[in-house]
């Protein structure tokens, strides 16, 4: 049965008590880790968010009914001890923090009773992801999840104290907003009052920061939650939450400066970690070119090398096809892999194939300096040695290559590099390596919608000496846009904006806007610019994806107190669920039953 905590208050957390306090008396709240019962004494491990700590119960030290009371207590127990704090008597635990130490019991008080957990609340547990989320509640008792939600609110915080002292303002923008049709998908949210109207959740404060500017507010930051209707991955969720900024009277450089320095100053603080300054710089074309991503893992090489001019001649009909079509012959050269298995090989050729790659061609170098190749019979020793020596190939190397479409190599080559990378352990976890993308096209080409869409959003300005180009080759307009990159993920992105109403009105046009149309999404926006506008830029950081690695966590779920799974349900609460149909009617919906009636 539960006790009362009356007359008790708490005046330590476990692992804040330290040798030094030998001799004191504390008073301590938590949950039993566990409980071994000795006969005439009991040792209990007491745990809450700063560690543990081992209780030590006595006949003598405790009165008989306390005894009693410890001998009875299970995993989960909550419980509030009040004792003397002393040397450890038996071995000291060098895997605890309070491990030289023990707190000697005279008053203990049960709480609350637990039942047994369907799972031991432990690190690095091995339960399945479905009932972890399930029980998130105790999922979220583990001292790994537990450091990972305290790192998330250091960086928080941080974040708020660095910006402040650098003159942002955090101001917050509307939730309910209106349905725009750039970019993913929206949730909406009907209105009660406006029935037939529907609210969106926003997927990012784009629209209103920009306002923010207009209104002369100069340096804007927000810890902004956001929405997105859109499939789920391990670094995705519906519901998400950025570190959003704009600052007027900025271009691209004073932007990526202020990061730089919020980044060197994060990284210490919180891991202790230099980050050497001006973060290196490469633009989009050049991480293509060299690693067949826009968000490039700079920790080991590598890297993709065209070869096209090299095989130009060659009888190889995947190479000469690809050429011929106006695409590339790229290929990596994975050092010392030329013993690979075939078995091995081919895995990676059935993996390139899941990119979209017809194949992926082969030659190893073996240690007496012969060929092993797939497209041998194809080529002349000289052709076969020239590509040997433009891929700096050595006895040993294994070379892989690609030949199509360029967009389509670059996918191919950019994740065969990773997965090379990750089975050749080239990744260090406690290594950070940041890049700055720049330069990014403006415009993507969507073959569903026969449009041009925006790479980043149709607010983005473009490089001034390209404004020609964006009535005549508008695929090859860049835009001054920018993504920070650590360890192969974008963890923020941003850009220079439009502030002048003509560049902003031939951007919807080449987007396929009517003004019209332009007006009717976006009015709000445009008509604003009428009133005088500041050059402006901004920048938001993915927090999640961002504390995910510096937490050494391979999922966003793991810095997230309760996310969703795979289809943007929560397996705890079994949220989406229906509502009543007295809800329905208040908001005028009604749902579309599906016929099942046989035909």
């Amino acid at each position: 049965m539960a006790e009362s905590m009356r007359g008790l208050h708490r005046s330590h957390r476990c692992a804040e008590v330290t040798k030094e306090m030998t001799g004191s008396e504390v008073t301590l709240m938590g949950w039993v880790q566990k409980s071994r019962n000795k006969g005439g004494i009991v040792f209990v491990d007491l745990r809450d968010r700063s560690g543990l700590i081992q209780l030590i119960f006595e006949n003598g030290s405790i009165d008989e009914s306390g005894f009693e009371k410890a001998g009875k207590l299970r995993s989960e127990f909550v419980i509030a001890v009040v004792g003397t704090v002393e040397a450890r008597s038996g071995a000291v635990n060098p895997n605890m923090l309070t491990g030289e130490i023990e707190i000697r019991v005279r008053e203990l008080r049960i709480l609350s009773e637990a039942e047994t957990p369907p799972f031991p609340i432990e690190e690095n547990s091995k339960t399945k992801d479905e009932v972890r989320l399930k029980y998130r509640y105790l999922d979220l008792r583990r001292p790994d999840l537990q450091r990972n939600l305290m790192l998330r609110s250091q960086v928080a915080t941080l974040t708020r104290q660095f910006f402040a002292q650098e003159g942002f303002l955090e101001i917050e923008t509307p939730m309910l907003t209106k349905s725009t049709p750039e970019g993913a998908r929206d949730y909406l949210v009907p209105s009660r009052v406006h029935q037939g109207s529907f609210y969106a959740l926003p997927q990012s404060p784009q629209i209103f920061k920009q306002l923010l500017m207009c209104s002369g507010y100069d340096r804007y930051i927000q810890i902004a939650r956001c929405f997105r209707d859109e499939d789920l991955r391990a670094d995705r969720q519906p519901e998400f939450t950025q570190i959003d900024m704009e600052l007027s009277f900025v271009d691209v450089d004073d932007v990526i400066d202020v990061n730089e320095r919020f980044l060197a100053f994060l990284f210490k603080e919180v891991l202790g970690v230099e980050v050497p300054l001006p973060i290196q710089r490469i633009t989009w074309q050049e991480a293509m070119d060299r690693f067949g991503s826009d968000k490039p893992d700079m920790r080991f090489g590598m890297e993709l090398q065209d070869v096209s001019e090299v095989v130009k001649g060659c009888e190889f009909a995947v190479f000469k096809g690809a050429l011929e079509n106006g695409g590339s012959v790229r290929g990596i050269n994975a050092k010392g892999q030329g013993k690979m298995p075939r078995k091995k090989i081919d895995k990676l050729v059935e993996f390139a194939k899941g990119y979209g790659a017809k194949g992926l061609a082969y030659l190893a170098v073996n240690e007496d300096g012969t060929y092993k190749s797939s497209f041998a019979k194809f080529m002349t020793e000289e052709e076969m040695a020239g590509l040997v020596k433009a891929m700096e190939g050595e006895p040993g190397d294994l070379l892989l290559f690609a030949a199509d479409k360029n967009k389509l190599v670059y996918d191919v080559l950019g994740a065969l590099r990773l997965e090379l990378g990750r089975q050749m352990e080239l990744m260090d976890k406690n290594e950070f390596r940041f890049v700055w993308v720049t330069e990014f096209p403006l415009l993507e080409w969507s073959e569903e919608e026969e449009r041009y869409t925006a790479m980043h959003h149709p607010f983005t300005m473009l490089m001034d000496e390209d404004l020609p180009l964006l009535d005549t080759e508008p695929g090859k307009v860049r835009a001054k846009a920018y993504d920070i990159v650590l360890n192969g993920n974008e963890i923020g992105g941003g850009s220079v904006r439009i502030f002048q109403n003509d560049i902003q009105e031939r951007m919807f046009e080449v987007l396929g806007f009517t003004k019209e149309a332009a007006y009717e999404q976006f009015g709000f926006l445009l008509n604003a610019f009428k009133y005088g506008v500041p050059p402006h830029a901004g920048l938001a950081y993915g927090l999640d994806r961002l504390v995910m690695l510096m937490a050494g966590a391979d999922s966003i779920r793991e810095v997230i107190a309760f996310p969703k799974v795979k289809d943007a349900s929560c397996l705890m609460s079994e949220a989406p669920n229906a509502v009543s149909e007295a809800q329905l009617e208040e908001l005028a919906l009604k749902i579309a039953k599906e016929d099942i009636s046989d035909h």
